[in-house]
């Protein structure tokens, strides 16, 4: 189990100066936080980001998917560079890119600092605190790294250590350890939406759906698996839960089939889906491509969703209304906001222009992006706003859409209409 608490990024994309998320409530007194053991704070499970086009909002939870992929990678895949994504305006390509973490795994509080350029890992440490004091694991600062005396694992992170491996990655192998559970939390960190570059080397896509794979056995322990034994496929008897869900989107289905086609490559048969829909007359089977956008993305966001509340992991999603009714987009918010369905302290970190969902969103769950003039990302919590401005009992909707909290794109509508030609071009001179 996992659960994010503060997250800090500087020189990334559009991020040149450092800006921080916090998962930690302001208002605790709801059934939407949750307690952690060893912590005097409450912790959010869900915070939606809003700003403008281009204001940096993907890009805040890019650099949490980049540290995500650099610690289940860099062992395998990094060798002559460090592919990192530093802001290319001003020193941002000759300075550091920095990122610090604070995180619970396994009930123990942890800090993670990393700091890397083009070529190398400058900087990398990790504390735990078992009993709420700060105990160093180790500190590396460039090849050199000196781990606490007497923990388990140590000689074979050293031997497995290059410019740039992060030694999280190779303390990933270490079975049982403070960096086997900070390391794996943070690889397993599901991302969507998101449009970034691969990491070389990098693994390719598991031929399943990740929603399909809910329904069929894997290989994959940390995948579970719904419904369904070998001798009951290819049709799945007992679809409970994924098509109460899917209901959501269109009430209309009625049932779930799985068919095997021969794909003439390695790695066994194609599985496709079938949703049954059944009318006035006989049942009619449609494939998952032949269904509406909505119905497609809201069948894709299930396995994901599932596994995060499952295992208590963190999903990453950028552009949540994409494709997405605005009724389904707060059934997923709600989910994760739930304690009677989120039991493991999952979290949800999404971005959105959707205004709508401000209304199933306390002041604290609302972060807000803006482009400063020297084109880098400010992020500013909704709840750091002080006074009347904004209340726990605002319509923060109507509160965001009136420029109470900034973060809103200014249109000139005269300019608009000069792009698209309806007005006559202003005259030099």
């Amino acid at each position: 189990m996992f659960v994010l608490l503060r997250f800090r990024v500087a020189n990334h994309r559009s991020i040149l100066g450092p800006v921080e998320l916090s998962m930690i409530a302001v208002d605790e007194d709801r059934a939407a936080t949750r307690g952690c053991d060893g912590l005097s704070e409450r912790v959010l499970t869900v915070a939606g980001i809003y700003g403008p086009n281009a204001s940096g909002k993907s890009n805040v939870l890019d650099a949490l998917a980049w540290l995500s992929m650099a610690v289940a990678t860099s062992l395998r895949s990094w060798e002559d560079y460090v592919p990192r994504d530093a802001h290319r305006l001003g020193n941002g390509p000759a300075s550091p890119s920095e990122f610090d973490l604070d995180l619970v795994a396994k009930g123990v509080r942890y800090g993670y600092r990393l700091e890397v350029d083009d070529s190398a890992v400058l900087f990398e440490s990790l504390d735990s605190y078992p009993e709420g004091r700060r105990r160093n694991l180790f500190t590396r600062r460039r090849s050199e790294i000196d781990f606490r005396r007497g923990l388990d694992g140590t000689r074979g992170i050293r031997d497995l250590l290059t410019p740039t491996t992060l030694a999280l990655s190779a303390g990933r192998r270490v079975r049982g350890t403070d960096f086997a559970h900070v390391g794996q939390s943070l690889a397993r960190m599901r991302v969507l939406g998101l449009r970034r570059r691969r990491s070389p080397g990098a693994g390719g896509v598991h031929p399943l759906d990740p929603t399909l794979r809910l329904l069929v056995e894997t290989d994959e322990a940390d995948q579970p698996s719904l419904f369904g034994t070998p001798e009951e496929r290819p049709a799945v008897k007992d679809p409970r839960r994924v098509l109460d869900l899917l209901r959501f989107a269109d009430p209309g289905i009625d049932d779930l089939m799985i068919s095997e086609e021969d794909s003439g490559r390695p790695g066994g048969p194609r599985r496709r889906l079938g949703l049954v829909h059944r009318g006035e007359g006989e049942p009619v089977t449609f494939d998952l491509e032949e269904e509406s956008a909505g119905t497609r993305t809201w069948f894709r966001l299930i396995g994901p969703a599932f596994a995060a509340l499952r295992f208590g992991r963190v999903l990453l999603l950028d552009e949540i209304d994409a494709s997405l009714h605005p009724r389904l987009s707060a059934r997923l918010i709600e989910i994760f906001q739930d304690p009677l369905t989120n039991t493991r302290r999952a979290q949800l970190v999404f971005t959105s222009h959707d205004t709508s969902l401000l209304n199933s969103l306390n002041r604290d769950e609302v972060w807000l992006t803006e482009k400063a003039p020297d084109a880098t990302t400010r992020l500013v919590g909704l709840a750091e706003f002080g006074g009347e401005r904004v209340r726990k009992s605002q319509n923060l909707e109507r509160a965001y859409l009136q420029g109470r909290f900034g973060a809103v794109p200014e249109v000139d509508q005269v300019a608009v209409r000069r792009a698209l030609g309806l007005v006559s071009q202003p005259r030099d001179g």
